[in-house]
């Protein structure tokens, strides 16, 4: 286990502005893209409750820079837990390319804080993160203290 959840990307030409570097937005989708594709394959049963009335909603996303990627480059998203509570969660994100002879470098770091919440859209209330989710994160974890106590 290589200690986070990595999807690989290769950055095509829609994703690059005028001077050919990949735009920041789309660091930020693929954030969101590695978080779904998680659910996906690691947790689908949280899927079936996000169709009834589970709600995860974005607090916060960030992304530092650290250098320029373009269009053909390979790129590995990985995610790892960060921060678990009862009713939050905090994901961190490395951002690496991978060269032909793959090699790897660092080339972004971002987060990304959401919360659970439950009902119906005009009237949510925080609920707890669900245990299905817990349970699929646990391998997942930065720092293996974040698991332990209360925020389980």
């Amino acid at each position: 286990m290589a200690g986070y959840y990595e999807i690989r990307h290769t950055v095509g030409f829609e994703e690059t502005n005028l001077v050919g570097n990949v735009y920041y937005v789309n660091y930020l989708r693929w954030q969101g893209r590695c978080r779904e594709m998680f659910l996906k394959e690691k947790a689908p049963e949280v899927l079936v409750e996000l169709q009834q009335d589970l709600k995860l909603f974005t607090l916060k996303v960030e992304c530092e820079f650290f250098a320029e990627i373009t269009a053909f480059d390979e790129l590995s998203v990985r995610m790892r837990l960060e921060e678990l509570t009862q009713t939050q969660i905090q994901f961190s994100f490395d951002y690496v390319k991978i060269d032909e002879d793959g090699l790897e470098h660092l080339v972004a770091r971002g987060r990304q804080r959401i919360a659970c919440m439950r009902g119906p859209n005009t009237d949510t209330v925080p609920a707890r993160v669900p245990a299905t989710l817990r349970t699929a994160l646990v391998p997942f974890s930065e720092r293996p203290e974040v698991l332990a106590g209360k925020a389980l």
